[in-house]
């Protein structure tokens, strides 16, 4: 199996261009480009979709995961809009942060509408740091993914850290994994909030298998509990990537939330750290 060092840059100038995932994913190698979470341009994005959309493809990203906004769940536009100018740049909504609440009918249906593969519920539905919440969360996790697979799409959780807190001695994320059907229900698993949970990563590649189709490649320092660029913090990025395989990773959505300068410095400057991993 191939290592890390295969990563692949695609670009006709000498520019970063698009990162294309490892074949060391899977051995079937997938292919997929390192992806773009929109929550990193939010405050952009908000302004000026289209416009900053059109930045982020030159920058080289393809596959791009959507957040909820003051303006909806793609920014003001509505989903056959935002699916034809992402087309239109070369560049495809694979996922979607959303609430799992009265709304959702309506969520799942823009989802299809957009082209969605994924519709990830991106906290918690219930409040409640025990047990007997993550337990009634699991089950309306295994009924939404339900939903999801009637219209053709995939249903997913993203992890913050308060869900690796414990409850009379259970890790409450635990209790989310072993409770929901891994055929209905997939994890999003943050890297950086896991790190500041107190956990590894690999510890959850390693005990479930399979169960992470989605990343958020996120570097946070535990000094400062708040995310950096690439290299900067105290996640292991390389070790990770070297793990991809054992967790089913498919995409990989990089996602940044504070910035040393500005937002297009900070990814530019993750995407040449991703870059250097190949040399």
């Amino acid at each position: 199996m191939t290592s890390r060092r295969n990563f692949i840059f695609q670009s006709a100038a000498l520019t970063l261009g698009s990162m294309i995932l490892p074949s060391f994913i899977r051995a079937s190698s997938i292919h997929e480009e390192v992806g773009l979470q929109l929550y990193t341009f939010r405050d952009a994005m908000i302004r000026d979709p289209k416009g900053t959309l059109s930045k982020i493809a030159e920058l080289g990203f393809k596959q791009l995961e959507s957040a909820r906004s003051d303006k909806g769940l793609y920014y003001g536009l509505n989903p056959i809009e935002m699916r034809d100018t992402c087309k239109s740049l070369g560049l495809s909504i694979r996922s979607g942060h959303v609430r799992l609440d009265a709304d959702w009918i309506q969520t799942m249906a823009q989802a299809s509408e957009a082209g969605q593969e994924y519709v990830i519920c991106s906290s918690m539905p219930t409040k409640g740091q025990h047990i007997d919440n993550y337990l009634r969360v699991a089950e309306a996790f295994n009924r939404a993914g339900e939903d999801c697979k009637k219209l053709g799409l995939k249903f997913g959780y993203h992890n913050h850290d308060y869900e690796f807190e414990s409850d009379k001695g259970q890790v409450l994320y635990d209790i989310l994994l072993e409770n929901t059907d891994p055929n209905l229900v997939c994890m999003e698993l943050d890297l950086g909030w896991v790190l500041i949970g107190g956990k590894n990563p690999i510890d959850y590649f390693k005990q479930y298998p399979g169960r992470f189709p989605l990343w958020h490649l996120k570097d946070m320092s535990l000094l400062t509990g708040r995310s950096t660029e690439y290299g900067k913090g105290d996640l292991n990025i390389s070790e990770m990537l070297g793990k991809a395989d054992l967790s089913g990773v498919k995409y990989i959505f990089m996602e940044q939330e504070e910035f040393t300068n500005n937002v297009f410095d900070s990814v530019r400057y993750n995407l040449n750290y991703l870059s250097k991993l190949s040399n």
